[in-house]
Formats: structure tokens, sequence, C-alpha cells
């Protein structure tokens, strides 16, 4: 293998992805995908164990949120570019992996050429982000006192948020995120609180107008 060659590590729970992923990297000269994490445990254990030019990160995976993932591997790895590639609209999720110190954010909806540039842009120690967010965070940094409702949230606060807006009950939250009942409860009042609402049925909607759920 040339040595010069960017090793690539694909953290994602879906296999068709993964392969998706590796097929679009084959082609490339300057780059290869050295390997592969289906969930939170594996990619830390190989960021851990190998050396990588670029993580590419699925920012829902089970069991925990990417987000903390992201934070713990830039803990353990303080240079080392993550790249997420996310289901999700940049509205849901960029400005906080960008915050998160994420190297880029880019969706699976884009093309694959578009993908490469974005990783051997983050490898040259650059941020990819797309024009429309681009604009997005001018606007928010030059205007930080006008941020929305949800912005002001904590990460696991707006975790919490989009699940209770998809339909989830209590419960379910708690069980999902491996907390109690009564600690969902805190952050649903937290929540609630900072965004100056007293029900369930406002948080839905305001999730779905600020399209902050799929």
């Amino acid at each position: 293998m040339n040595k010069a060659m960017m090793r690539i590590l694909i953290a994602d729970d879906h296999a068709i992805v993964r392969q998706g992923l590796r097929q679009t990297v084959a082609g490339q000269p300057d780059m290869i995908v050295a390997g592969e994490a289906q969930n939170a445990h594996e990619t830390l254990k190989l960021v851990h164990e190998q050396e990588w030019d670029v993580v590419v990160l699925d920012i829902t995976m089970p069991g925990r949120s990417g987000l903390d993932l992201l934070i713990e591997l830039k803990r353990e790895r303080p240079n080392l570019p993550v790249l997420i590639l996310s289901m999700h609209s940049e509205e849901q999720f960029a400005v906080r992996a960008l915050k998160a110190r994420a190297s880029g954010y880019i969706t699976k909806q884009s093309a694959p050429k578009e993908l490469i540039n974005a990783i051997r842009k983050v490898h040259r120690g650059g941020k990819y982000v797309s024009p429309a967010l681009a604009e997005s965070l001018a606007f928010e940094l030059g205007d930080s006192d006008g941020k929305s409702a949800h912005e002001k949230l904590s990460d696991r606060e707006y975790q919490i948020l989009r699940m209770i807006a998809t339909g989830r009950t209590p419960k379910e939250i708690a069980a999902e995120l491996n907390l109690s009942e009564k600690t969902v409860s805190t952050y649903r009042m937290r929540l609630l609180e900072k965004m100056h609402m007293k029900r369930n049925a406002e948080l839905i909607r305001y999730a779905l107008e600020n399209r902050l759920v799929d």
C-alpha cells in the first residue's frame, strides 16, 4: 500500500452504507477505507488502537448519542479530523456537531464527489460545510443573541426534545438512553422551561415547524 494513502475509518451501524462508502473511496488513488465500526464501542476501540487520518462518523448509532461519541473521540485524539455523515438535514444537527469540534458535516443524500471533496478538505485541516450551512453559521455568529429557542438547549435536552417530537414515551426514551424515567422527566421540565412552553404538544409543534425531526 502506498504510504501516502489516507487511512479512513468508517463508523456507521448500517452495513449497506459502509459498503457504499467503501466503494466510493475505492476509486480514489490517495485514500483507503482501512477500518469499519458499527457502534460507539467499536469506534472508540479502533481509534484507541490504531492511527487514522479521517473518521467518517454517522451521528446516530445505537446505544449512544453521536454527539457524545464525537466529544469522546476528540478527547481521545484532539487532532483527528472527524467528518459527520448523517441522514439528518443540516438544520437538525450540523451546528451542534461543529461546536463539538467536528471537522465537517455532510448529509447522506450528497453526491459521492462531494463526500470525497469533504474528506480531502478535512484531512488538510479545513472545515467542510455546504454553502447554505456556511451562511447559517455566519448569521449565528453575527447575531448570537438572536438564537432560536432550541439552540439554547444542551445536547441531551435537544436529543430528548427530538425524541418527544417523534412520539416516544418517557419510558421508551429512558430505555433508549439508559436513563431513569425520573431523569428524563427532569430533562423534559428543563427544556420546557428554557423554551417557555408548558406541554408536549407545544414542543412537537415547534419541532415540526423548525424541521428538527424527519
